[in-house]
């Protein structure tokens, strides 16, 4: 970046202006490696939630969605890397993806889509956890947008791996009227791992193996598409 030349009058004016975006931009910024992807393919991973909005809770322990999002996403950015993929979060901690002192979600939204576009990936995948009413639901399953062939096939095989790998009874990937999938022109799958509303699922995913399964299974599937794509 050259650098600019700024008359001493001017500084007040530029740290105000500064100040104001420095939540959104600096995030952005902090989250994009610089360095290129050995196969040069770049994958966002999304943990869905953060801060103040801990998502869904877990119907006997309370464990918050926000907490087991992240885990299993920093497992599934670190099998990426270690494969050779440019592995990048929209959040790398408990706080939200804007890291504004008081949260709003339009603000937290829109960080994640601007990380996304400041990364043009050949894939977002987002990690979530589900629930219902009805405690006898369970399983993983993966959503993606009305209008996204490649994404449909990126969701279709994570299913599939879903269904072989972690679900007792078999699902299918469905359409998701979701902010992540919609709001930028990249492919984009969101993953609900499982109902912390089932105490099954739930003690499953508050653990760190369980959550590193669920990531490998994500990485598997999604690395099979990109292998016969080569």
């Amino acid at each position: 970046m050259p650098f600019i030349t700024i008359k001493r009058k001017t500084v007040a004016v530029i740290l105000v202006l500064v100040l104001a975006v420095v939540a959104v931009a600096a995030t952005a910024a902090s989250v994009i490696t610089s360095t290129r992807a050995e196969n040069g393919v770049t994958i966002v991973i999304d943990p869905g939630h953060g801060g103040a909005d801990g998502g869904v809770v877990g119907r006997s322990t309370g464990t918050k969605e926000s907490d087991i999002n992240l885990s299993v996403a920093k497992y599934l950015a670190d099998y990426f890397k270690k494969s050779g993929y440019n592995a990048v979060l929209t959040r790398n901690d408990m706080g939200s993806v804007e890291g504004a002192v008081k949260y709003s979600k339009r603000g937290d939204m829109k960080a994640r889509r601007q990380i996304v576009e400041k990364c043009s990936p050949d894939l977002v995948i987002s990690v979530h956890c589900n629930s219902y009413p009805m405690e006898s639901v369970s399983g993983a399953q993966v959503f993606y947008s009305k209008s996204a062939t490649l994404g449909k096939q990126f969701a279709d095989t994570v299913q599939g791996y879903f269904n072989e790998v972690l679900n007792k009874k078999a699902r299918s990937a469905a359409v998701g009227d979701y902010y992540i999938l919609n709001c930028t022109e990249y492919p984009s799958i969101l993953c609900e791992c499982g109902f912390l509303s089932n105490r099954e699922d739930e003690k499953n995913l508050i653990t760190a193996s369980y959550q590193e399964k669920v990531a490998y299974t994500i990485f598997s599937a999604v690395n099979s598409v990109f292998y016969d794509k080569a």
